[in-house]
Order: C-alpha cells, then sequence, then structure tokens
C-alpha cells in the first residue's frame, strides 16, 4: 500500500496512473506488422493443465441431478437483474447447478490424442484460465422447509472442475473480510454467496502471451453472462462487484499473485442478516498441482494488474457507479428499427442452450433474418447488474456491425443505438473480405452473417474510473459477447469470440468511431457443421 510523503499527502494512486492502461493497451495491439515480426509457436509438450488441483484436499462432490428452472434462455438473458426482496438462499443443489452451467465441463470428446473437455462458457483458445471460488455462510442441502439434513458448511471453497467438487480452503464464515474488502458493497453484506473469480497467467498466455490481460475480461465475462441468467432463472438476485480491494481478496485466497489473481466478485442470493466478523486469516501453503514442466513470465501482464489494483477502501468508494455520460451522436444516415418477432420466439430453457452452445469453427455463409438478430441485440443489451454501471442500463461498449447477409437489412456497416434500438447504417456495401482482415485475418468472420465489434471510449473511462476502468470496459466487454453467444444458440444459429487488428478496427468505422478503442469481436451466423 502507498503511503504518505513527509507533508501527510497521500501519494497519487497506481490506479490514478492512466499511462499504465494506455501503455499496455498500445503494447497489446495486433497489427499486419506486430502478427508478421513476432510469430508465435505453440509448444505443445508444455502446454499448461486446463484445471487447478489442491492434491492434498478432500474433494466435496457436489450434486448432479438438477431441477429443472423452467426458464426460457432468451427470458434469463434478457433480465437486467433481480431485485432483492426477503430471503433468498441457494441450496446446496443450487450451488451446484449455478457453477455446472458457469463454469463446468458440460460435454468431452474422446480422439487420437486423448480427451477434450467443453466448459459451459466460451473461452479463448478453450484455455480455461479463470478459477471460480466460493464463500458463504451455511448453505442447505436442499430448498424444502423445516429440512434439517446438512448442505454446505460455512467457508472458503476452491471449485474442482474436474471432479466437480469443493475443496474447503477455509473453514468458517468469512463473508465479513468480503464486505470489508467492497467498503461495505450491500449486495455482498446480504448476500449468503459470494462467487469470486480469478485469472491465472501462464494458462492463457502459453497461447496468447501478454495479451492475457484482455483476455482474463472475455473469459470471465462469458462465465458471468451464464452465472446471471442462471441466477436469474433460480429466482435469485445477482450483482457484479468490481470494486474491491485487491490484497485482501488475494489474501483471503492466499494466491500466489505472480501466478494467480482475482478479477470479479459476483454476490448470490439475499438475506436480511449481515455477517457481524470473520476469522483471522492466515497464510494457507497449500501445495497445487503443475500447471506445466515451465512458465514463461509475461511482465506486461502482472504489471497492468497491479495498476488496476486497489488499495483501500476509499479507492472502492471512489470508482463505484456514476457510469460516465454516453453522448451517442444522433443518427445522420438510415435507421432500421429493431423487429424482434413477437411470437414464436425459441422456448428452450436456459440449461439446453448452455448444454448446446460451442464456438462455431466454420459458418455457412447462409443468411440470418432480421427478427433473429434483432432477438440477439435486443435480449443481450438490456442491461447488466454490475457495481460499475449506475444507473442501470447503462454501459461502456458501443456495438459496431458488418452485416454480410441478414434477410431484410442492406449489407454494410453500422451502428446500434441501445436507447433507440435501432441500427444505423454508416456505410452501404460487401464487407465480407474486409471482416476477415479485420478479425485477424481469419476465414470465420468473412463467412459469418454479421460480425458485432465492442469499441469503448477509454480516455472517458479511464478518467473516470482510473486504471480500474480498463478491466471494467473488457469484462463488461465479455458478459455482453456472452449473451450474444446464449442469444443466438437459443435461435439455434453459431456464434464465435474473435481477436482482430486493433487499429484497423476503429478506422474502418470512422469517423463515427474516431477516439475509442476496440475491445472485443463476436462473429455470428448459421454453422456449416449440421448437428
Amino acid at each position: 500500500m502507498l503511503t504518505a510523503n513527509a507533508e501527510g499527502v497521500p501519494p497519487l494512486s497506481l490506479n490514478d496512473h492512466l499511462d499504465a492502461a494506455w501503455q499496455y493497451h498500445s503494447g497489446t495491439k495486433h497489427s499486419q506488422l506486430s502478427i508478421r515480426m513476432n510469430p508465435h509457436f505453440l509448444d505443445w509438450e508444455n502446454k499448461p493443465l486446463l484445471f487447478k488441483i489442491y492434491p492434498t484436499l478432500e474433494v466435496l462432490r457436489l450434486p448432479r441431478d438438477f431441477r429443472e428452472t423452467g426458464s426460457a434462455a432468451l427470458d434469463a438473458i434478457a433480465a437486467p437483474g433481480k431485485q432483492a426482496s426477503g430471503e433468498a438462499i441457494p441450496d446446496l443443489e443450487t450451488l451446484a447447478q449455478l457453477l455446472f452451467f458457469s463454469a463446468g465441463v458440460v460435454r468431452s470428446k474422446k480422439h487420437e490424442q486423448g480427451e477434450t473437455f467443453f466448459r459451459a462458457a466460451a473461452c479463448t483458445g478453450a484455455l480455461y484460465e479463470i478459477e471460480l471460488y466460493v464463500v458463504c455462510t451455511d448453505l442447505p442441502s436442499e430448498s424444502v422447509p423445516g429440512a434439517n439434513s446438512p448442505g454446505l458448511a460455512a467457508g472458503v471453497y476452491h471449485f474442482g472442475v474436474a471432479e466437480f467438487g469443493l475443496r474447503q480452503l477455509r473453514a468458517g464464515d468469512y463473508r465479513q473480510t468480503l464486505v470489508e474488502a467492497t467498503a461495505g458493497d450491500p449486495s455482498v453484506a446480504h448476500a449468503p454467496v459470494t462467487i469470486i473469480c480469478t485469472g491465472t497467467y501462464w494458462r492463457n498466455a502459453w497461447k496468447y502471451r501478454s495479451r492475457t490481460y484482455r483476455h482474463f475480461g472475455w473469459d470471465n465475462g462469458t462465465i458471468l453472462a451464464n452465472l446471471l441468467a442462471m441466477s436469474e432463472a433460480s429466482h435469485l438476485p445477482a450483482k457484479i462487484v468490481t470494486g474491491f480491494v485487491d490484497a485482501q481478496i488475494n489474501e483471503l485466497l492466499s494466491l500466489d499473485t505472480k501466478r494467480e489473481v482475482a478479477f470479479s466478485l459476483v454476490s448470490i442470493g439475499h438475506q436480511q442478516s449481515t455477517p457481524s466478523g470473520a476469522p483471522q486469516i492466515s497464510p494457507l501453503n497449500l501445495p497445487i498441482v503443475p500447471y506445466s514442466q515451465e512458465e514463461v513470465d509475461y511482465p506486461a501482464i502482472r504489471k497492468m494488474h497491479e495498476a488496476s489494483s486497489l488499495d483501500s477502501a476509499s479507492e472502492v468508494t471512489a470508482v463505484r457507479g456514476k457510469t460516465p455520460s454516453n453522448d451517442f451522436p444522433a443518427p445522420k444516415g438510415t435507421t432500421t428499427s429493431l423487429q424482434p418477432p413477437h411470437d414464436a420466439i425459441p422456448q428452450d430453457s436456459i440449461e439446453k442452450v448452455i448444454s448446446r452452445r460451442g464456438s462455431t469453427r466454420q459458418f455457412s455463409r447462409e443468411s440470418v433474418t432480421l427478427p433473429q438478430l434483432s432477438l440477439i441485440l435486443d435480449r443481450s443489451t438490456r442491461g447488466i447488474p454490475a457495481d460499475f454501471l449506475d444507473p442501470s442500463g447503462n454501459h461502456l461498449n458501443d456495438l459496431y456491425l458488418i452485416v454480410n447477409s441478414v434477410d431484410g437489412l442492406a449489407a454494410g456497416a453500422y451502428v446500434y443505438h441501445w436507447e433507440r434500438k435501432a441500427l444505423e447504417l454508416l456505410k452501404p456495401g460487401d464487407f465480407r473480405d474486409k471482416a476477415g482482415f479485420l478479425g485477424l485475418e481469419q476465414q470465420l468472420p468473412a463467412d459469418a452473417a454479421v460480425d458485432v465489434f465492442f469499441l469503448a471510449d477509454l480516455k472517458k473511462i479511464l478518467e473516470r474510473y482510473g486504471n480500474r476502468g480498463y478491466r471494467a470496459a473488457q469484462l463488461e466487454a465479455g458478459i455482453l459477447g456472452g449473451k450474444l453467444y446464449l442469444a443466438a444458440y437459443a435461435q439455434h444459429l453459431g456464434a464465435s469470440g474473435l481477436t482482430f487488428y486493433d487499429d484497423d478496427v476503429v478506422n474502418f468505422f470512422s469517423p463515427h468511431a474516431r477516439g475509442k478503442s476496440a475491445i472485443f469481436l463476436v462473429a455470428l451466423g448459421r454453422s456449416a457443421i449440421r448437428k
């Protein structure tokens, strides 16, 4: 923690040294030159293990026979967040269901090289660098009034994806530690369960090197999109919390912060009472199974994380809420209002959609319809319950589209007007080849029916939140991208998250996008592989 100088004036927080975010963002941009000048060849013999395993801790296996929520996916993803009213305490089965459909292994495929495990949420390179931890009070085994059977004891747990179980790191109710770390966030104070999401540097950096910190946001975001939808389907309030004192959360989990760090929190459920205190925290020094024979360090990632870390409750309070105003210019070109269908809306449950979701590997170039695209955009952009989005419904990212083949919508480049629920045509034309180029010269965006680019005004965001705003912008893009995924698969369409040539994306959508930064890309369309 930074200390005051001789005059008693506290120094500028690392979070306020905005050069750090700009240096990281600029230093990790992709361009034709950077890709060709810095080729990267994967060391398959050193590929990291995809699971974190504490070999000395016993595994508490989680139940797998879930009750159907009965909630349609398109309804669950659209909800901006359930307001807390009365007691809403998840039982062990519900917690297991939330974990499974957020980060669990939903299916696997055996092949000559071994077995590939497919998880509930999309992840760059299928490397799954995001880990989940649970901090909870005593939870019942089932939601039956008067049931006395034991469920889950209060404690701090790691979610073991490989075994689908929990390993207890600490016994006791440590929720007050989270309350203090979040400067008294009300949702955390009243949550019977809080899920902590961490990022493991090497597991993603093995392939993506220094760009991994961007991927933390994307890959954490897709998990959170699932978790929010499942919480809504389970009638539980949930809120994403990015404002917390990093060192306190890392200490609670006893993380080796050179390798793994806390990235976001999610409060789940509500109870009237609040925790009164927490046991003392001591180092755990627990061994974990090594990820690789050797790990390569990328200092730029750690430097960016440290620069966006918060050191005090006052810093946490300062970054909470009050989203920067989005001074979006009124449309100048032709606009097309969204035309979501009023009937015959797919009703597949959120569980079914998550279970069949994947990342499309080849698009067919077939058209989607304007009602299908409208349904995707409408249901994905109705709001995210997060501490950095206040008032509700605000957003940090703007959506720009290249429309290749949508029945009822001319091909061209568009920008989405959130408030008007309309698409403004920026320039007409066939931009398939351009979409492929912008998407790192890959075939997927060229073949997709629609490519959705996320762009953000980082200058305004960083001035408001400091370097912490960089985390928030990436995380929001991942959540919105995850919602696009689910809305597409709910209609039996396909989706794939992609990387891009940063400055070329901004230049293509300029002058409208001038001054913004490229954050994420999701391609949408019909899969060429029929199941």
